[in-house]
């Protein structure tokens, strides 16, 4: 005589927070952007200018040397630079942080 097993009688509980969709700033959407954008990477011949980086053949994103949260210049080529994401993404993080530590 077999085991009978008995069906789940509990269900998976949905999500309990609700994370409002994300808002884009407009300022990311504006043409003046757009050009400051095209003018970093471009200016940068394809290459990430993270520190000690330097890959190519990868996407870049143009980033905010000093960011603009932290009174950064927005569409100053000299407060622009062309980062891989894994240096963008190390980067903002540090910014980040030292800005929660009043820094």
């Amino acid at each position: 005589m077999g085991l009978k097993t008995v069906g789940p009688r509990l269900h998976a509980a949905g999500p309990r927070v609700r994370v409002p969709p994300k808002v884009v700033d407009p300022h990311y959407q504006s043409d003046d952007h757009k050009a400051w954008r095209a003018a970093v990477i471009r200016r940068a011949a394809g290459r990430c200018q993270g520190p000690g980086c330097g890959k190519t053949g990868v996407r870049l994103f143009a980033d905010h040397i000093r960011e603009l949260v932290d009174g950064g210049a927005p569409f100053d080529l000299a407060n622009g630079q062309a980062l891989c994401g894994t240096c963008h993404t190390i980067k903002t993080a540090r910014a980040r942080k030292a800005r929660q530590q009043g820094g």
